[in-house]
């Protein structure tokens, strides 16, 4: 499931009740695929939206969960609920301001086949071999489209092969890096 890049749907309080669940659901659903697979955009999206449908669960059934009653009684307001949930986006925020991006796999990333750079990249990786997310990052990061990237996999012979959750270059995969002189 790939999660779309602009906000969808309603607002939360227009929602049903069983539209807000299942809504709520999906989100959670897809968190993980967003959080490994998405774009920076997708991600803010997602957190957006999820917190509005949490928030808007949490308004109207506060006793269902711990954050409406914590199994206690509870005098916090609805604004300091959401003042506690945006200090959480802050925290999100922040730690993606903090983040130093990887550094790229040098000149190569900036031929012009980005099937060259990628190659280039796993040949760099300790023993030519990347977890299967890292390589599909450093796709997105040479601009080498998904269609392109399953090439490498398909050609005759494969410059790319699959052993359990690692990508591995062939011998295959570094002739091509050869002849393309890198």
């Amino acid at each position: 499931m790939t999660p779309t890049t602009g906000l969808t749907g309603r607002p939360a309080r227009e929602l049903s009740d069983a539209d807000l669940e299942q809504q709520g659901t999906t989100a959670h659903e897809t968190r993980n695929w967003v959080f490994l697979n998405g774009t920076a955009e997708q991600f803010a999206t997602h957190t957006a939206r999820m917190l509005e449908l949490e928030q808007e669960y949490l308004r109207r059934h506060p006793m269902r969960t711990w954050q409406g009653s914590g199994g206690a009684a509870s005098e916090r307001s609805e604004l300091d609920v959401l003042k506690q949930a945006l200090r959480g986006i802050l925290v999100q925020i922040t730690a993606l301001l903090d983040h130093e991006p990887a550094a790229s796999g040098g000149p190569s990333d900036h031929g012009a086949d980005p099937a060259v750079a990628l190659l280039s990249r796993i040949a760099a990786a300790d023993g030519g071999r990347m977890h299967k997310l890292e390589v599909h990052q450093a796709a997105r990061e040479v601009s080498l489209e998904r269609s392109a990237l399953a090439k490498l996999y398909q050609s005759d012979p494969p410059l790319l092969i699959t052993e359990q959750s690692d990508r591995v270059l062939t011998d295959a995969g570094r002739a091509r890096l050869a002849e393309a002189g890198e």
